[in-house]
């Protein structure tokens, strides 16, 4: 008896091949309305979708269990196409999730939750020629009670339901021609392979040399990552992760929160005296610095004081050029001085400045060109710049959008390419020094200036056409002239 089981199980994992569905998230809800309005309702909040017809109404029931993606089409007919409207608003609203596998609800190869507003699964063609091989940037972890996989390049994460998925995975460590995967128990159709491949956790690569796998990746910007730099850098951030970020207190009622202060050693303390000499300008400035949040609107920053502002904390000072260390045959390289320090000299921080209200500069994106000392005016969506605004007024908890925000870049590959396993890291440290260098010079003008802890590297991406790899967000900096306190009555 046993043997037949197993030649069932075969059948089973080599028939119907598996369906994608569009599942609404756990904790949504639909409701229709008589004239075929539609809303979404999810924490305490009810979101309106538009109106839909009859049939496109009906069909939307099954959204709580799957609803066949082949349902919804932009080019089908009257039907096809709502349903794609429908789910289309409700996957841009984060409320989807899309699962592939068999028609029961609970019969799932994998679940996919989307990670970008905008993603949307795709399925390219495969070919039995086509190689592919698991990206480096892919990795399988436990949430929960669950595995999950996952790529800082990847649009979506997979949630594993199926033992064999993982045992496939293994085996693409090696690089394999469509032909050969087909031909392996664990094979379960190409649908599933398709779905790995648009979010880059598999990629396309040549099997007959496999010492140029890192170049498979992609670009040359792609090449100069290491592995846990580039997820520390999307899962640190917005833009490209759907996980809570920000100040949530997550484990209020688990760990008592540390003191402000350190316990002290026990070992001999020696006091140190207070220094009664006259404060010197730079320890007034320490002194005096301070975040400030809210800005006088009534009275803009001006376009001389923001010259003066980047000229003392970000201008290049000096340029020279050396050859490669440890070589004589290697490349000259180009370093520049600037105010603040930076690892090796490498500066590879930029800065673009999102102008709100500024005496004698148009509101707008610019980027500010250190070694020329001027402003490049960058051409953005109008609704791209106020949604980088709101995002910063919502993380200050401010009462107003600043009247410049400095948004901190980094060029990757200028400190990648020389720093081995510390190049993130080498970066953050980089943006420390200039957050500080920041506060310092906005006090010494009189001006106002806060730091802001978290950034949208997508929506950077999508502002300036670079791709979040080559050229991204570490940090930003709101800038203005802080509105002065009341005087006591």
């Amino acid at each position: 008896m046993p043997a037949p089981r197993k030649i069932n199980e075969k059948k089973k994992a080599r028939g119907t091949p598996p369906t994608l569905f569009a599942r609404l998230n756990a904790r949504v809800s639909l409701q229709a309305q008589a004239d075929g309005s539609m809303a979404a309702h999810f924490d305490d909040y009810s979101e309106p979708l538009g109106k839909f017809s009859a049939v496109a109404v009906e069909r939307a029931q099954q959204l709580p269990t799957g609803l066949p993606l082949s349902a919804a089409a932009p080019d089908g007919d009257a039907v096809e196409r709502d349903i794609e409207r429908l789910i289309r608003q409700l996957a841009r609203r984060g409320l989807l999730e899309y699962r592939l596998g068999g028609a029961r609800a609970d019969d799932d190869l994998v679940v996919i939750e989307p990670q970008l507003p905008d993603y949307w699964p795709r399925t390219p063609k495969l070919t039995d020629a086509t190689t592919i091989v698991l990206s480096r940037f892919a990795y399988m972890r436990r949430r929960g009670a669950e595995m999950v996989l996952e790529s800082p390049r990847a649009g979506a994460l997979f949630r594993i339901r199926d033992a064999g998925i993982a045992a496939l995975l293994t085996a693409l460590a090696t690089p394999h021609k469509i032909s050969q995967i087909r031909r392996q128990d664990r094979y379960r159709g190409p649908a599933l392979l398709a779905l790995l491949l648009d979010c880059h956790i598999l990629v396309e690569a040549d099997a007959a040399d496999r010492d140029t796998l890192r170049q498979a990746e992609g670009d040359d910007g792609l090449v100069l990552w290491d592995f846990h730099d580039l997820l520390f850098h999307t899962r640190s951030t917005e833009g490209r992760q759907a996980n809570p970020l920000g100040g949530l207190y997550p484990h209020t009622g688990l760990i008592a929160p540390l003191p402000a202060i350190r316990p002290a050693w026990p070992g001999k303390t020696i006091k140190l005296p207070d220094s009664d000499r006259i404060a010197s300008a730079l320890e007034r400035l320490l002194h005096d610095r301070h975040s400030t949040r809210d800005f006088d609107d009534r009275k803009p920053i001006t376009l001389a004081e923001l010259a003066a502002f980047l000229n003392n904390v970000a201008r290049v000072r000096a340029k020279w050029s050396s050859p490669l260390e440890f070589a004589d045959d290697g490349p000259d390289i180009e370093y520049t001085s600037r105010p603040y320090p930076a690892a090796g000299s490498a500066y590879e921080l930029e800065l673009y400045l999102a102008v709100g209200n500024c005496d004698g500069l148009t509101p707008g994106l610019y980027h500010y060109d250190a070694d020329a000392h001027a402003l490049v005016a960058i051409d953005v969506r109008p609704q791209h710049l106020e949604a980088m605004m709101q995002s910063a007024v919502f993380a200050m908890d401010a009462s107003s959008r600043p009247q410049i925000l400095i948004t901190i870049a980094a060029r990757f590959g200028r400190i990648s390419w020389k720093y081995s396993a510390i190049a993130y890291a080498l970066i953050l440290k980089d943006v420390g020094a200039l957050t500080q260098t920041l506060y310092l010079a906005a006090t010494d003008l009189g001006l106002g200036g806060c730091a802001i802890g978290t950034t949208n590297i997508d929506l950077f991406a999508k502002m300036t056409g670079l791709d979040f790899h080559v050229e991204g967000p570490v940090g930003q900096f709101a800038l203005g002239r802080g509105i002065a306190p009341s005087a006591p009555a």
